[in-house]
C-alpha cells in the first residue's frame, strides 16, 4: 500500500522507543499484559492461531490507534511463550474489520494471516529460513484493480497495471530494508480489498495500512521465523469487535 508517512505526536514517539525487541523474552510494555489474571497468555486465548508453533500478535488499543505492541511467540511443549516484543504502528487511520476493509482507507486489515515471504533491500538476516526476495531497482508490488497482478510482486511493472497505482518497492529504502508479506487479500485478491499489507521497518510515522516496527526487531523476527512451524501474524485490538483473541 503506498506508504503516506504522518508525524506521530511526542507521546507516541516516545512509546516507539520504550520496550524491549531483543531476542529472547521480553517484559511487557504498559498496557499490554501478555497474560490475562490467571496467567493464561494471549495465544492460548485465542479463537486460532493458525495451527502452527509460532505466532505474531500486533495489538492495539482501539480501532483508531495508531501504535501498539508487536509480540512474537513459540509453542514449546504445548505452551505458548514469548520469544521477543517491539512497539508497533499502524495505519495512519487505525484499524479496520479485515473482511470488509476498503483499499485507500489507510488502515490495518484485524485478521489472522500467513506470511508468504519475506523481501529486502538489504540481505536476509543471519539465520533467516523463510523464503526471502532481494528487491532490485524493477521490483514493482501491484496495486492497480484492474490489472491480472494485483496484489503481486511483478519484475517489471506489467503493461496492465498501472505505476500509479503501485509501489516501486525500491522508493522506500528505509521501510523495506526488510519485510515481511502479510496474506492480506493474497490466496484470492479482492478487488477494493486492499493489497501490499506487509510487516516493515518503521518509517516517519503511521503506515497507509501495514504494520511496522523498529529495524532492529523486524531482522529479528526474520531470523526466528521459521517455516517448520508455519508462523502466522494476528492483528487486532484489545477488546471489541476487532479483538485479537476472536481471530
Amino acid at each position: 500500500m503506498k506508504r503516506s508517512f504522518l508525524a506521530m505526536a511526542a507521546g507516541a514517539a516516545a512509546l516507539a522507543l520504550a520496550g524491549t525487541a531483543g531476542s529472547g523474552p521480553a517484559a511487557a510494555a504498559p498496557g499490554y499484559p501478555t497474560t490475562d489474571r490467571t496467567g493464561t497468555p494471549l495465544p492460548a486465548r485465542m479463537a486460532d492461531t493458525g495451527g502452527g508453533r509460532q505466532l505474531i500478535t500486533a495489538e492495539a488499543p482501539r480501532t483508531s490507534s495508531t501504535h501498539g505492541r508487536l509480540i512474537w511467540w513459540e509453542k514449546r511443549h504445548g505452551h505458548w511463550r514469548q520469544a521477543g516484543s517491539a512497539p508497533a504502528r499502524f495505519g495512519a487511520k487505525g484499524l479496520a474489520e479485515g473482511s470488509t476493509r476498503k483499499q485507500g482507507t489507510n488502515t490495518t486489515p484485524t485478521g489472522l494471516y500467513d506470511l508468504p515471504y519475506g523481501f529486502g533491500i538489504g540481505a536476509a538476516p543471519a539465520g533467516t529460513e523463510v523464503s526471502y526476495r532481494r528487491v532490485h531497482g524493477d521490483s514493482w508490488w501491484c496495486e492497480d484493480n484492474a490489472s491480472a497482478s494485483y496484489n503481486r510482486w511483478t519484475e517489471p511493472l506489467p503493461a496492465d497495471c498501472a505505476a500509479k497505482e503501485s509501489e516501486r518497492l525500491a522508493d522506500y529504502p528505509k521501510q523495506y530494508d526488510r519485510a515481511l508479506v502479510i496474506g492480506f487479500n493474497y490466496d484470492k485478491p479482492v478487488r477494493g480489498r486492499g493489497a501490499g499489507i506487509f510487516l516493515h521497518v518503521n518509517g516517519k510515522g503511521a503506515t497507509a495500512g501495514c504494520v511496522s516496527v523498529p529495524a532492529g526487531a523486524m531482522a529479528r523476527v526474520l531470523a526466528w521465523a521459521d517455516p517448520d512451524k508455519r508462523p502466522h501474524i494476528a492483528i487486532g485490538t484489545r477488546s471489541g469487535d476487532t479483538a485479537i483473541t476472536r481471530y
